[in-house]
């Protein structure tokens, strides 16, 4: 019996064995500079992950999306953190145009190994302002172009939309990117502006002259005219007092966080990132708020904008996650790139 004992746990050390050595002994995962959100959480996933598993990731910043998903889908980085809809957009390529444009390379090859926490944002105005509703936005002062923080051009477009607006019903106030686009707000250029929910710049701008968020459109129709106008986009309600700004029940745009890597990443490689963090999710918490919805619930879904990685199928049905309807959606998305 002993004899029995020791030779299985010998096959089953051989077997962890050559499991790691199939393993590299480092990754690299690209996301935004210092300072940013995706930056931060990042480096919480890094770190879990690296604790977990015999590979050590560091996180390599660059300036914006357009720099670095091109790394990630010729697999110079393994890992890339960004948002659904700048995902999307370069996975899809020029065959799909959001108000006229797409201005991300396209990277055909990028695969979702999780779906990550909500983004929310939406329409900020001054408390003492009459906007109510994002109908009443129309005719109004809005910031716009954003030309060094084009996700935020995304951002007010799909808010608009929402509403049944375009750029054509406001009076565009150039800013070149968000906290400029508050700044205008603040000093009385700007009627309308918009920020993440959360961020200090809103904390910063309600200290100096009382801001809220407009709910977009929350109907029906209203979802169906954001999601049309942006793949990615849907809408969440919050409850008053949720965070700075929201003084009411508020609809925000919202948006998901991408962990992405490219389709010839090795499925042990994948796999034991996957297992580190779904494991180990308590521990990504205490590192960041943003880790607050961070769950196992939100990491399989049939609402992305890129394929999965064969092996987080794998794993996820091997979870039980997995449904007939992501089969279906990841069918839908690969067939964009036949």
């Amino acid at each position: 019996m002993r004899r029995i004992v020791v030779v299985a746990l010998s096959v089953l050390l051989i077997a962890i064995g050559a499991e790691a050595q199939q393993l590299p002994r480092s990754a690299t995962m690209g996301t935004n500079t210092p300072g940013t959100l995706f930056y931060s959480l990042a480096g919480g996933l890094a770190k879990v992950v690296s604790g977990a598993t015999p590979v050590q990731v560091s996180v390599q910043p660059y300036t914006g999306t357009s720099t670095f998903l091109p790394l990630v889908d010729t697999g110079e980085l393994d890992f890339g953190l960004v948002n659904g809809v700048d995902m999307g957009m370069a996975y899809a390529g020029p065959k799909l145009q959001v108000g006229g444009q797409n201005p991300f390379p396209h990277t055909p090859n990028t695969r979702l190994v999780m779906r990550g926490s909500p983004l929310r944002t939406s329409a900020v105005v001054r408390k003492d302002s009459p906007i109510k509703t994002i109908r009443d936005v129309k005719g109004k002062r809005v910031t716009g172009e954003y030309p060094a923080h084009l996700a935020v051009w995304y951002n007010m477009f799909g808010i608009l939309a929402s509403g049944g607006l375009t750029w054509n019903d406001v009076k565009v106030v150039p800013v070149p990117a968000v906290n400029e686009g508050m700044d205008a707000l603040i000093q009385g250029r700007a009627d309308v502006s918009t920020h993440a929910l959360g961020s200090a710049k809103m904390k910063e701008a309600d200290a100096a002259v009382g801001v809220r968020y407009v709910s977009i459109d929350c109907s029906p129709e209203g979802e169906k005219r954001i999601r049309a106008a942006v793949p990615g986009y849907y809408p969440t309600k919050l409850k008053a007092g949720a965070s700075t700004g929201v003084i009411e029940e508020t609809c925000f745009e919202t948006y998901d966080i991408y962990f992405a890597t490219h389709k010839a990443a090795s499925d042990q490689l994948v796999t034991a990132v996957l297992k580190a963090l779904w494991d180990n999710a308590a521990q990504l918490k205490p590192l960041h708020p943003g880790f607050e919805e961070w769950t196992h619930e939100r990491a399989a879904a049939d609402d992305v904008t890129i394929p999965y990685h064969p092996a987080a199928i794998k794993f996820y049905k091997e979870k039980g996650v997995w449904s007939a309807k992501m089969d279906e959606a990841q069918k839908k998305v690969l067939a964009l790139n036949p």
